[in-house]
């Protein structure tokens, strides 16, 4: 049974009426930067057990008629096709999504927002796309000197070059595919905008994590600095609190260091009185107020430290980030008193890679790399897999947890001979490839195909989405057809940083 320790129904009356709360001391026309994911926001559900991955887009529903939504995406992650890591999708696709998703909740998406547009040709197609998809685009240049140069932010060559956004409901929205997406800016941008025409508008940003009521060195504020270790966020007092209020609350180093900037160009904009005293004050969030259980929240967070270790080192491998990255989160285990083995899956996946490689030298036909998988279940039960000529580790995991949830004994063959078979034929003779066993997705398709022959198969398919949610490990780096399988099936992965073989390509 999976333990809870948030209240989702608690956080949307709470978040909800703290929204209009703030809209109403700003004459009702409130830009609200929504900061982390959207949708879909998968962190904040492993480190608060119980949070509705979701429940950001439930809220926009409460408030459905007291919003519009603008989207923001910087023209630079478009051009070099920045990568959304939990759907495999870059930002410009995942702008797509966005809409789409809103649409179908009878949303309104008033408009998106290319930030930073210098008219690379990429963009340009993506503006084009979209304008002739019948989504209304605007454009926002780079400001010269900003955020220093505030005569020339806060006038008609910075803000106000920016083309106004029309809007008509009393919360916007601002919302965007990834983090530095120019939410912010284009929030001040609005306000300024919207103070020229004699509206009293206001800015106010709700952002997770870090959150600003727990200690600083809570795991659940030292999992979203682990999240962020390569671009190195540093979770901090909010000393512009402290002075102001004599309270302690957290923030992080981003939003600590530009606040006087953006205390200054605010002041430009507003009157003082309409002014914020530190970035704690602009904040809008509930969440740590919906926290019911204490340890059930520490666990977890201590969890996605680990889980996060385990990325890094992987992402090093591959070239996608410093070795600083990884010894920041080694750090953060450190002083949570972690090791990689306080991870269920981990021992396990190590052990079935052990046992691989000890059956294959039994057998006298060793495989030419040892790959070991291990899933926990929701029960708490943990089920491994191992690779063989036929199949991936990944994919025999999976088997074997669905017979296992299926009740199913463990010799039984899910899949026959003859069709792991035809799909190794079709993968020589026809798609040219050099590997032979079926990755995840092909064993699922393999599944599939074998209903009409073989009830099991039909009983351990229905038991897949009870797999959603759970832990899993590989002793070796996924290839991406495991990868893609497992991100379709919600489960979370880690793997060791370590290549399944000697090929460096992998299809």
């Amino acid at each position: 049974m999976k333990v809870i320790g948030f209240d989702n129904e608690k956080y949307l009356e709470e978040q909800s009426r703290a929204i209009l709360e703030r809209a109403e001391q700003f004459d009702n026309k409130l830009y609200l930067e929504f900061g982390g994911k959207l949708s879909f926001d998968c962190h904040a559900a492993r480190v608060l057990p119980g949070y509705d991955p979701n429940v950001k887009i439930r809220l926009l529903q409460k408030l459905r008629d007291r919003i519009d939504i603008v989207i923001c995406v910087y023209s630079g992650d478009i051009e070099r096709k920045k990568i959304r890591s939990d759907f495999g999708i870059s930002y410009d696709a995942d702008t797509l999504r966005i809409i789409d998703g809103l649409r179908e909740l009878q949303l309104n998406v008033a408009a998106v927002v290319v930030t930073r547009y210098t008219g690379q040709p990429a963009v340009r197609s993506f503006v084009d796309k979209l304008t002739r998809l019948g989504i209304k685009v605007y454009t926002h240049r780079p400001i010269q000197g900003y955020p220093t140069d505030l005569d020339t932010i806060v006038s008609d060559e910075g803000y106000g070059a920016n083309p106004y956004i029309e809007t008509t409901r009393p919360v916007v929205i601002m919302t965007g595919p990834g983090p530095n997406s120019g939410k912010m800016a284009t929030c001040l941008s609005q306000v300024y905008h919207e103070q020229q025409r004699g509206i009293r508008a206001g800015y106010a940003k709700f952002e997770t994590f870090p959150v600003w009521n727990l200690p600083l060195h809570h795991p659940v504020n030292l999992a979203y600095e682990a999240a962020t270790a390569d671009i190195a966020d540093v979770n901090m007092v909010d000393p512009f609190h402290l002075e102001a209020t004599g309270q302690t609350a957290v923030n992080y180093n981003r939003d600590v260091e530009i606040f006087p900037v953006v205390r200054r160009i605010m002041a430009r904009i507003m009157s003082p009185e309409r002014l914020y005293h530190s970035p704690t004050d602009m904040g809008v969030n509930r969440v740590g107020f919906c926290i019911t259980d204490d340890a059930v929240v520490r666990a977890a967070a201590g969890q996605e430290v680990i889980r996060r270790y385990f990325r890094y080192q992987c992402d090093y491998m591959q070239g996608a980030v410093d070795r600083e990255a990884v010894e920041r989160v080694k750090l953060m285990m450190d002083e949570l008193g972690l090791a990689d083995t306080d991870r269920a899956v981990v021992p396990a996946a190590r052990a079935a890679a052990e046992q691989a490689a000890a059956r294959a030298t039994a057998s006298g036909n060793p495989l030419p790399v040892f790959c070991g998988a291990a899933i926990e279940l929701a029960d708490g039960r943990i089920v491994t897999g191992k690779n063989s000529p036929l199949m991936h580790a990944a994919a025999s995991c999976i088997l074997n947890a669905v017979k296992v949830l299926a009740g199913l004994p463990d010799e039984l063959q899910l899949i026959s001979s003859d069709v792991i078979n035809s799909v190794a034929m079709l993968r020589k003779n026809f798609l040219k490839s050099s590997r032979l066993s079926l990755d995840l997705g092909e064993a699922l398709i393999a599944l599939s195909v074998s209903l009409p022959s073989n009830p099991a198969a039909k009983l351990a398919l229905s038991k897949l989405s009870a797999l959603s949610d759970c832990e899993m490990h590989l002793s070796h780096l996924p290839t991406p057809g495991d990868a893609a399988g497992l991100r379709k099936l919600g489960i979370n992965l880690t793997s060791e940083p370590r290549i399944a073989g000697s090929n460096l390509f992998v299809d």
